[in-house]
């Protein structure tokens, strides 16, 4: 089974599709997590002892807000969501100030205070110099006293990168550095958050964890005016005892014994693997599009094309469905009633909502939840409560289930006019019930290690892109206000596009060392020199195409790298 992105908005579809794969005790289970953001929970998890710690901007207090990698007047946030971006992003530039690090000025960046466009894959020497520097002067040693273990350990890691050496590496002017650093010193306490810029790159766990150290460091975790963490109105994990894990990886794939297992799933980068092995002959793919999100897409394609089933439930037909051998056409967001329960964690404040159908179900469509329990029933098996047969069951009675046992009954959710807020911010609560000891690990082995073995980027690298109105491949081709559609162009920088002959509006091939796609260039001075943007979620020009499951993954994740991706560009012959 499959389980991506749209998905996880349809809580009670999502339940019983992760219900029946349990059923069928299946080890074969993939989530888009592994495609773009596995170092969040790995580094959650060797910081804190849990992987689901969803670190969150206080929007009310932060004075010093850096968004590294992350574009959300776009993607409306990453694991932290933005509503309303601009008017957000305006006001935390208005309470202090706004730092925006990204190799493009995106429509985020406009918006900073200061904008600072580093080499691509470098965003960790950048952090490594922060954390440096305010260790000897600038972090608040009594609360890593208190609470950090690890602190020396940590010190020796960013030794290295001095101003000279952080410069060099990002490629950023000296000071440009020293005035982030003082920022973070006349500030105290900062609100950092990481997006797809940083996590889908080589550097992307060091990136994280070094942005986690940031904010221990100076205080900034837990702490009003820094970041907190969202326990989820439903989830309620601030009321949870917990016990600290030790984040160790599980076997991964039978065909692919050097990716690992996390978390109970397997890395997308082995699932053509699998089927090429003989491991994997029907696939359950539930709300995503993997033809264009995972990487090789040729040879992706040939092993769908190998399965006994392709079985794809979702609300609209992509490129997936093409391939399927079934297809489970699902009720749409207005067909079905809803909590956010997936996304409960990456709310801006501890709140719900309660969403009632607003039509019945057209044509062939019907509850996703109701599609694998009727799917389940015909195996002798139930995934709904109390084993209550498919037919005799409603979107209400499945989430009453999980509204009762959050901060409010379903009848409060059901009947407030609004969402209901519990809390606009949380505090304490981590340090009390999660760390171990209450106390951070701040130097984990592996991330430590994976800093020291990082090296140069290639001088020209692929830089991910999310565009306006667009969710992945969703909506690509629903015209703006203006009648206009989005194109998927790719974005180079004039010096760049004059080296390799290639004028704006013309035909450009971009080659990696796993494969090649043609699209439109763009050519841009928006876009630092060294990185070439091609937008994710197209099937032309499609960037799976330049990536691989086995020549580019992490090692600690299996994730497979898509931001920092060697490359090269040429006219297109035809």
């Amino acid at each position: 089974m499959y389980l991506a992105t749209a998905s996880a908005f349809d809580v009670n579809g999502r339940r019983a599709a992760e219900r029946l794969h349990a059923s069928l005790r299946s080890r074969s289970k993939y989530t888009s997590t592994t495609v773009d953001t596995p170092c969040k929970p790995l580094v959650s998890e060797m910081m804190s002892g849990h992987p689901g710690l969803v670190p969150a901007l206080d929007h009310e207090r932060a004075t010093l807000t850096i968004l590294i990698g992350s574009n959300p007047v776009v993607s409306h946030g990453h694991l932290n969501a933005f509503p309303d971006p601009v008017t957000r992003l305006r006001a935390l530039a208005r309470q202090g100030e706004l730092w925006v690090v990204d190799p493009r000025r995106t429509e985020t960046a406009r918006l900073a205070t200061r904008h600072l466009a580093q080499r691509p894959g470098t965003d960790h020497a950048l952090l490594a110099y922060l954390v440096r520097e305010l260790l000897r002067d600038g972090a608040d040693h009594g609360y890593l006293a208190e609470h950090a273990t690890g602190v020396d350990e940590l010190a020796a890691a960013v030794e290295p990168f001095d101003l000279e050496t952080a410069a060099s590496h990002t490629g950023l002017p000296a000071e440009d550095l020293t005035d982030l650093l003082g920022a973070v010193r006349r500030h105290g306490r900062v609100a950092a958050q990481t997006g797809t810029g940083t996590t889908m790159s080589a550097a992307a766990n060091v990136t994280e964890w070094l942005t986690w150290a940031l904010h221990v460091v100076t205080a900034s975790y837990d702490r009003p005016g820094g970041m907190w963490f969202q326990p989820g109105f439903m989830k309620q994990l601030d009321r949870r005892d917990w016990q600290a894990a030790e984040a160790t990886p599980g076997p991964g794939p039978s065909s692919r014994p050097d990716l690992p297992g996390r978390w109970g799933e397997l890395p997308c980068a082995g699932l053509a693997d699998e089927v090429d092995a003989g491991n994997l002959r029907a696939l359950l793919v539930v709300g995503g599009n993997p033809v264009t999100s995972l990487p090789e897409t040729g040879r992706l394609v040939k092993a769908f094309e190998r399965l006994d089933v392709l079985a794809v439930a979702d609300v609209v037909a992509t490129d997936t469905t093409a391939f399927a051998t079934h297809v489970l056409p699902c009720a749409g967001q207005l067909e079905r009633a809803d909590v956010p329960h997936y996304i409960d964690q990456f709310q801006p404040a501890v709140a719900s909502q309660y969403t009632p159908a607003v039509f019945a179900p057209a044509a062939e469509r019907k509850p996703m939840w109701w599609v694998f329990a009727a799917l389940a029933e015909r195996m002798g098996m139930s995934v709904l409560p109390s084993g209550t047969p498919a037919d005799r069951c409603s979107d209400d009675d499945l989430i009453r289930v999980l509204a009762d046992r959050s901060r409010a009954s379903f009848e409060e959710l059901r009947d407030a006019p609004t969402g209901l807020v519990a809390d606009e911010a949380v505090f304490g609560w981590v340090e009390e019930r999660v760390l171990p000891d209450g106390r951070w690990r701040l130097a984990p082995a592996p991330l430590v290690e994976q800093l020291a073995s990082l090296g140069e980027p290639a001088p020209l690298v692929l830089v991910p892109r999310r565009q306006l109105r667009h969710l992945n491949s969703q909506l690509r081709d629903v015209a703006a206000p203006r009648g206009k559609l989005d194109p998927p162009e790719i974005l180079i920088h004039p010096v760049d596009a004059a080296g390799a002959g290639v004028a704006d509006g013309t035909r450009v091939v971009v080659a990696s060392s796993s494969g090649e796609l043609e699209g439109t260039a763009r050519v841009d001075d928006s876009i630092r020199r060294g990185g070439v943007s091609v937008p994710h979620g197209f099937a032309d020009p499609n960037v799976g195409m330049l990536t691989s499951g086995t020549l580019r993954t992490d090692p600690l994740t299996g994730m497979v790298l898509q931001s920092g991706v060697p490359i090269t560009i040429r006219p297109a012959t035809r």
